[in-house]
C-alpha cells in the first residue's frame, strides 16, 4: 500500500560556495538536495542535528544575478541571496535544514561518521504513547497553520494589472484599498509593508510582477501627494 507524503518547497538562504558543495554530492550520488537532508533526518537524532553549527546565510558581499523573467522589469538583471531550493515535508526551520545538509557534507568528508547499530542487539525502547500523541497533535497543528498562511496569502495576493498602475484607482487596488478611499501616509506605509512582506521575491511566496506593482502604486500616490 502506498502513502502520499506532503511536501513543501523549502527555500534555504546560504553561501554560494555551501550551495555548490550541497548540489554537487546531489548530483555525485544522483539524488535531489531534499533527498540528502531527509536521509540526514533518518539516520541522525534531531538533536544531534540542532547541535551542528549551522553553516549560516550568505555574507552581506555574497549575492548572485539573476534575470527577471515577469513584470515591467522583465529582462533585467538583478541581484539576491544565492538560495537552494529543498522540497521536504511541511514543519522544520531553515537554520534546522541547512544543518542537515552541513552534516552530509561532513559525513562525505569523512569528517564525521554515524554508527547503525547492529541488528542483534536489542532495538531501542518504543516513545511513550504520550509522547507519540503529543508529536501527532503538534504536526496537525503545524499544518493548520499552513493552511491558514496559505489562505491569507491567497487573499492578499492580487492580480497584477496587465497594464500596470495608470491610475490612482489602479494604486489603491494594487494595496488592497477602496477606489474612493484616502488612506493617509501612515496607513498606506503600514500596508505596503504587510504586503512586501508577502510578495517581495526573498520571501517564501515571493512574485516579481505583484512586487513590481506594490512599488509602482506607492511611487504613484507618493506623486500626487506631493
Amino acid at each position: 500500500m502506498s502513502t502520499n507524503v506532503l511536501k513543501h518547497s523549502y527555500t534555504v538562504p546560504c553561501a554560494t560556495a555551501f550551495r555548490q558543495a550541497v548540489e554537487a554530492l546531489a548530483t555525485q550520488r544522483k539524488v535531489n538536495v531534499g533527498d540528502l537532508a531527509r536521509s540526514i533526518l533518518l539516520v541522525v537524532p534531531t538533536a544531534t542535528i540542532a547541535e551542528f553549527p549551522d553553516p549560516g546565510e550568505p555574507a552581506p558581499s555574497d549575492r548572485e544575478t539573476v534575470v527577471l523573467k515577469s513584470g515591467p522589469a522583465e529582462g533585467r538583471p538583478w541581484r539576491r541571496k544565492p538560495r537552494l531550493q529543498v522540497r521536504m515535508p511541511p514543519g522544520y526551520a531553515i537554520p534546522f535544514i541547512r544543518r542537515a545538509l552541513g552534516l552530509a557534507l561532513a559525513m562525505d568528508r569523512g569528517d564525521i561518521s554515524v554508527s547503525v547499530a547492529d541488528g542483534r542487539q536489542a532495538p531501542a525502547p518504543e516513545p511513550k504513547a504520550e509522547k507519540k500523541i503529543e508529536d501527532s497533535t503538534r504536526l496537525v497543528e503545524i499544518n493548520e497553520e499552513l493552511e491558514r498562511l496559505r489562505a491569507i496569502v491567497s487573499v492578499l495576493a492580487f492580480e497584477p494589472l496587465p497594464d500596470g498602475v495608470r491610475s490612482r484607482g489602479d494604486a489603491l487596488h494594487i494595496l488592497g484599498f477602496p477606489p474612493s478611499s484616502y488612506p493617509d501616509s501612515r496607513t498606506l506605509k503600514a500596508k505596503f509593508r504587510m504586503l512586501a512582506t508577502i510578495h517581495h521575491p526573498d520571501s517564501r511566496y515571493g512574485n516579481h510582477q505583484r512586487m513590481s506593482q506594490l512599488n509602482q502604486a506607492m511611487e504613484f500616490l507618493r506623486s500626487r501627494d506631493n
